[in-house]
């Protein structure tokens, strides 16, 4: 796999390995991925108790959410840059209410954090590579030169305008 061409590039790849490692680590040590989300770990679960369901279907999707995301940057698909930032920012406001309202403990914030930032992050990158591109600026690496375009190296333009 190619490295990240461009600063949006870069932070969607973090994401993106995050994911992946979290979600594996969900996969394979359920019980150290709760109690790193402040979630408690009873010795014995009790019947009808389906966190374990639950954690394996969530774990498997962030799993799944890390590959797209680094296939994502192996593309340098910037479309796909732009929706995350948007989602993203959906998906802190929904967790920061799980925990304003006492549906989630309050270090599940962390989370919800972590996704505004990143969606923040995702954001300056995209202006930074357009602003890069639109002064002449954009070195080379920083987006896909196969592309075609204004050269190797550069942001492609219909990036530029977003």
């Amino acid at each position: 796999m190619r490295l990240p061409r461009s600063g949006a590039g870069w932070t969607i790849a973090v994401f993106g390995l995050l994911a992946l490692l979290l979600g594996a680590l969900g996969l394979i040590w359920p019980e150290t991925q709760l109690r790193l989300l402040g979630f408690e770990v009873p010795a014995e679960r009790a019947p009808g108790d389906y966190t374990g369901t639950f954690l394996t279907a969530s774990s498997m999707a962030s799993f799944n959410m890390g590959v797209y995301y680094l296939l994502a940057v192996a593309t340098e698909w910037r479309p796909f840059y732009r929706f995350t930032v948007w989602f993203r920012l959906v998906t802190f406001t929904v967790f920061s209410i799980a925990v304003l309202s006492d549906v989630a403990p309050g270090r599940f914030f962390g989370v919800a954090a972590w996704e505004g930032l990143g969606a923040v992050a995702t954001a300056v990158g995209l202006w930074w590579d357009a602003r890069r591109v639109a002064t002449g600026s954009a070195g080379p690496g920083a987006a896909d030169d196969s592309v075609p375009g204004p050269g190797p190296g550069a942001v492609p333009a219909t990036d530029a305008v977003h």
